[in-house]
């Protein structure tokens, strides 16, 4: 990492695991990458606010996704870093990562009240995938996340 990015402080962030009836998980195409990576929904917390408010705001802004249920918090953190190319250029070049707290719910309304199509739009189409291949599209920076995060869902379904 460049020495002028080090001291830059990471992101607080939240991330959501949507779990269908069937235990898929809910993945969406972001509009900012024109690459096959997709991700779950995540986002930063407002100054102020607690995590589960800060997933499940986040979770409705990008998704339109409200009905829900909480099944876990998962415990601790997780932290990536941005690659040497998006330092700088990714939140404005205020931080240098994100640390999040991640959330599994269970989704228990219908697809149709599922709309990416938000006000401030960030993805580009969506789907419910088996957790076994929630690593296969992730961004490479935050493959590890996927995968401590894919261990912990595995003991929640199983």
């Amino acid at each position: 990492m460049q020495e002028k990015f080090k001291k830059l402080p990471l992101r607080s962030g939240v991330g959501i695991v949507v779990l269908n009836k069937e235990n898929k998980v809910f993945l969406a195409k972001r509009i900012d990458n024109p690459k096959n990576f997709w991700q779950m929904p995540q986002g930063g917390i407002d100054k102020g606010e607690d995590n589960l408010k800060a997933a499940l705001r986040e979770l409705e802004e990008e998704t339109s996704i409200k009905s829900v249920k909480l099944i876990k918090e998962i415990d601790g953190f997780t932290t990536y870093y941005l690659p040497e190319n998006l330092l700088g250029i990714i939140w404005k070049g205020k931080y240098k990562g994100q640390r999040q707290k991640w959330f599994i719910v269970k989704f228990i309304g219908n697809d149709e009240e599922i709309n990416i199509k938000t006000k401030y739009p960030e993805f580009l189409d969506w789907k419910w995938e088996e957790l076994s291949k929630i690593t296969d599209t992730v961004v490479d920076f935050k493959l590890h996340v996927y995968q401590e995060i894919q261990k912990e869902v595995e003991k929640v379904i199983n």
